[in-house]
């Protein structure tokens, strides 16, 4: 017996890795569900468009269709670039011999133009695939060829879904309304005579492959054996979650990131074991109770480049180490966003030197800056030097001084710190790649 939940995708090769067959397996694997892949065609393309495109014989996908079925199963599928007729009729064969939930991507026409279905696969898809399909999740203007309405809002996604179930005879139709304008993205959802509304924020820009890694992650969670609004909610979820961490691989788009929530989990989940690692190593340096400012400690560790976007993608320890009769004291516990002032300095830190992702702060003294100008580059600011108009904004100091002494240093500076200001204690602040390599900083700083 297998141990997996089994998906396949039927669909093209995408050479830039940003949509099609590579963007489905990834989307599988982040929900836990096992891929399987029938390629219909090959592709040439990259975030500008498609340059060129190999379609494979039908015979040849139903063949790879069916060594998938006859060896792991299937518990659950999704179509996207079928291309022709003949692929789209062999694949309706396949499905007329073995019966799973299949999500139906009806991709007509790439964001560059490209015609992706030819007439006569239209025709074969709406006669013969979508009333074979579980849920099909086309966008407003594929919605419209299927059902010959114009959509122009809300209402007409729901009436274009409706004709999609009860004429085309597929039980669920989700109608994508990212093309539609307005600050929201609303998706509906017809399934069962039932209307469900989804909703997320409108992030601007260029997003390759969304609709693809939309299609798989519904295609994943019904193979887990969710029920489809379960599984639409989820999908949608991971896509937005996708789009907000982008990945900027290509020159003329970002291509969503299919594998975000899996990989987020698996970051932090390394990362705290590094913090509790480096800490355990501050704890056995003597001396280092002398080097916490009045404020307390914090040592930050922030997730890469890609999804470091804000504090909340930031670790730290909960509460700071504070100084104690000999050594340090702190909660022993670490969280994301526990530290909001060290966690904007690492913030604009990456923005200049994204491999450095650690930092720690430390009690200002001229030795301390003495010793470490003799073993690391060394850099300040002065916070009396602010502009007034960075002041008023609530928490841009520290970007604003980090930014100053980076600039000021002409390289990469290990150490920046400032000399306070009224009210405000002086501090220093060491920088690494990661907890271990700032650890190592301080014992040097301590004892070199």
């Amino acid at each position: 017996m297998r141990n997996v939940r089994v998906a396949v995708t039927v669909a093209g090769s995408d050479s830039i890795g940003g949509a099609g067959i590579q963007t489905d397996l990834k989307a599988f694997s982040s929900f836990g569900v096992y891929g399987t892949a029938a390629v219909t065609a090959i592709t040439a393309q990259n975030t500008f468009g498609v340059a060129n495109s190999m379609m494979l014989p039908g015979k040849i996908v139903y063949d790879q269709l069916k060594a998938i079925a006859d060896d792991s199963g299937i518990d659950a599928g999704k179509t996207g670039m079928l291309g022709n007729q003949d692929v789209v009729e062999h694949v309706v064969k396949f499905l007329s011999e073995y019966e799973f939930p299949l999500v139906v991507d009806p991709v007509m026409v790439a964001k560059s133009g490209a015609r992706l279905l030819n007439e006569r696969g239209i025709e074969a898809l709406k006669n013969k695939l979508i009333p074979k399909a579980f849920c099909v999740t086309p966008n407003t203007e594929e919605a419209g060829i299927l059902t010959g309405i114009k959509i122009k809002d809300v209402d007409d996604m729901i009436r274009a879904g409706e004709r999609i179930v009860d004429e085309l005879g597929c039980p669920s139709a989700l109608i994508k309304g990212g093309h539609l304008k307005g600050d929201e993205v609303v998706d509906i959802l017809y399934h069962n005579g039932g209307v469900y509304e989804f909703k997320s924020e409108r992030k601007e820009g260029c997003f390759h492959g969304t609709g693809c890694m939309l299609s798989a992650s519904i295609a994943a969670n019904l193979a887990l054996g969710k029920s489809v609004v379960e599984s639409v909610e989820a999908a949608r979820n991971a896509v937005y979650e996708g789009i907000i961490y982008s990945v900027s691989a290509g020159k003329n788009c970002d291509s969503v990131n299919s594998i975000a929530v899996m990989e987020r989990k698996a970051l932090a989940y390394g990362m705290v074991q590094e913090m509790e690692n480096a800490i355990r190593k501050l704890e056995n340096l003597d001396g280092i109770e002398n080097l916490i400012p009045e404020v307390g400690m914090n040592l930050v560790y922030a997730m890469p480049a890609v999804y470091a976007r804000g504090v909340s993608d930031v670790l730290a320890i909960d509460g700071r180490i504070f100084r104690g009769k000999t050594g340090i004291v702190h909660s022993g516990r670490f969280g994301f966003g526990s530290s909001r002032h060290l966690a904007k300095a690492i913030l604009k830190y990456m923005h200049y030197y994204p491999e450095f992702r650690s930092a720690v702060n430390l009690r200002y003294s001229d030795d301390l800056i003495e010793r470490a100008e003799k073993m690391f580059a060394v850099s300040f600011y002065d916070r009396r030097e602010e502009p007034e108009e960075t002041k008023k904004k609530e928490g841009a100091t520290i970007p604003w001084g980090m930014e100053s002494a980076i600039k000021k240093s002409g390289h990469r500076p290990d150490v920046i710190y400032h000399l306070g200001d009224y009210g405000k204690e002086p501090m220093v602040v060491v920088f690494g790649r990661n907890p271990a390599d700032v650890a190592e900083k301080v014992r040097r700083l301590l004892y070199e």
